[in-house]
């Protein structure tokens, strides 16, 4: 595995906190990836980040689209975001990271911000925005840039399209799995890690399709239901952080451990919150059939492995959770416009395409579903770089 193009360490003058940048590949001079915040953050998990951009990049290559991949970066800060001094931090490394936004880095939110406090924080550092290095690449960039402030201000249901998209993406990810083993939508049941940005969005298109949610852990703890949750009633008792509101609670609900619902009695366990969620102990509690990466690298190789020896399949984050970055793409270049239907059904048709290829080659090559979609992306990264070079 080839190092990073760019891999640097920022300490914060006032706080001491620290932060990183690590640009794994530059495709047409750029490159994206969301920033995260959470206090624990290394150059290591940073690293690994924009590694599994580039692929996420590099799996959504379509030749016809509009949207041609960037390259894959990540940004980190190691600070608690509920810190009352962590906005002050945010802003510092934004200003430090300027030149790198203004040129090269394409962000966002990531695990522990939201996009309206980047997009302040970002405003704040003296930047036109966070997404601004792509903008040389855009046909008309004021269109472009009108069209995905539209798309951002678009809601259904009281969830903005932005997070939508990435949930519909996980959903579809785990559906065609289902689909291809022949397991009927409703009485299959879902447990959720995080119920913030990715695992909201996800658990209601869980439960739409009919599925029942039968365990969902905040920071709190687990609400646990066999019978099933209301997943809009929680959804709608969320605060910014996505820790639900204990008194919406009906009498059958229950309130577990954090870690319960790792062994919840469910066929789909969706870790939708932070990193290294599950290890080679937490395998062991784990009962279900499918393990859905909603977040970045929740699960570790070791317990991966593990899994895999007892017929567990891990669905990967770099397919599973690449619909939200897609999103932005195909908004900001045209492949979609700023209406939901659209953009979900866009959505939904690509991110089930792409599971299957990624299933087709782990049964073809006998491998499991993360080394499959490893195999696409290394297939499909020189034919960008004979296309637009490593670095321009």
């Amino acid at each position: 595995m080839t190092a990073p193009l760019l891999s640097l360490t920022w300490t914060d003058h006032v706080t001491g906190h620290q932060g990183f940048l690590v640009v794994d590949r530059l495709v047409r001079g750029v490159a994206s990836g969301g920033l995260r915040m959470r206090a624990g953050c290394t150059l290591e998990e940073v690293t690994g980040l924009a590694r599994g951009m580039t692929m996420k990049e590099a799996l959504h290559y379509d030749p016809e689209g509009r949207y041609i991949p960037l390259g894959g970066a990540k940004g980190g800060i190691d600070c608690d975001p509920q810190d009352p001094e962590a906005y002050g931090v945010l802003v510092r490394y934004l200003r430090a990271m300027r030149p790198y936004v203004e040129s090269c880095w394409t962000t966002g939110e990531d695990l522990g911000l939201t996009q309206d406090l980047v997009d302040r924080a970002a405003a704040e550092a003296g930047l036109v925005s966070s997404i601004q290095a792509v903008y040389p690449l855009l046909d008309d960039e004021a269109a472009a840039r009108r069209r995905l402030a539209d798309a951002f201000a678009v809601e259904v249901d009281g969830i903005g399209l932005d997070e939508l998209a990435g949930g519909c993406g996980v959903a579809e990810s785990a559906l065609t799995a289902l689909d291809r083993a022949g397991v009927p939508y409703a009485g299959t049941r879902v447990a959720l890690q995080g119920l913030g940005t990715m695992g909201g969005a996800t658990a209601r298109f869980l439960a739409r399709a009919g599925l029942t949610v039968v365990a969902v852990a905040d920071i709190k703890g687990t609400i646990a239901n066999p019978a099933g949750l209301d997943v809009e009633a929680l959804l709608a008792a969320r605060d910014a952080h996505g820790t639900v509101d204990r008194a919406v609670l009906r009498p059958d609900d229950r309130e577990l451990p954090g870690d319960a619902w790792l062994s919840a009695d469910a066929e789909v366990l969706v870790p939708a919150a932070v990193s290294y969620a599950i290890d080679t102990a937490d395998q062991q509690l784990v009962v279900a059939r499918w393990v859905v990466e909603a977040a970045n690298m929740p699960v570790l190789p070791e317990a991966e492995e593990l899994l895999a020896a007892r017929g567990v399949t891990v669905l990967p984050d770099v397919v599973v959770n690449s619909g939200t970055n897609a999103w932005w793409w195909w908004t900001l270049f045209g492949d979609i416009g700023a209406d939901a239907g659209e953009a979900l059904a866009h959505t939904r048709r690509a991110l089930r395409a792409l599971t299957g290829q990624v299933l087709d080659r782990a049964e073809a090559d006998g491998t499991t579903p993360r080394a499959a979609a490893h195999a696409l992306a290394a297939d499909r990264l020189p034919v960008l770089a004979e296309r637009f070079g490593w670095y321009r």
